[in-house]
Order: C-alpha cells, then sequence, then structure tokens
C-alpha cells in the first residue's frame, strides 16, 4: 500500500487490490458489475472507504455457506 493510505480512511482500487490479493482489473470489473464494496469517484480515481470494504468484506464471508459449514 501506498504511504498515505496506512492513516486514511480511505483506500485506493491499487490499495484495494493488495487488500483482495487480487489485480487493479479484477477490482474495476467488481465495480463496473456492482458486486464489489461500495466506492466513489474522486476527479480520476476511485476511493473506497474503509468501513465499506470491512462491511463488504463480512458480508462476502456471510454469504459463503461452504466456508461457514467447514467452520461448523
Amino acid at each position: 500500500m501506498s504511504e498515505t493510505t496506512t492513516d486514511s480512511p480511505y483506500l485506493s482500487t491499487k490499495d484495494l487490490a493488495a487488500l483482495l490479493k487480487t489485480t487493479a482489473n479484477a477490482v474495476h470489473i467488481l465495480r463496473h458489475r456492482g458486486q464489489g464494496p461500495q466506492g466513489f469517484r474522486r476527479g480520476r480515481n476511485v476511493l473506497y472507504r474503509r468501513e465499506a470494504v470491512d462491511a463488504w468484506l463480512a458480508a462476502q464471508e456471510a454469504g459463503d455457506r461452504l466456508g461457514q459449514r467447514a467452520a461448523a
């Protein structure tokens, strides 16, 4: 992640991709399909609130029935 985002409540597309261990293009595709965390445009960049990303990840985890079954 970049130096400026460690204290920021926002993640860039590149930072989100690193967090998800995927590519920035995959994050773009998720956003285009409406399947990723909520983000907003700031000029030419898209930013994601850390809180929104955490909530989205929690929802993804809760919706993973196979993962829940394995944990039981």
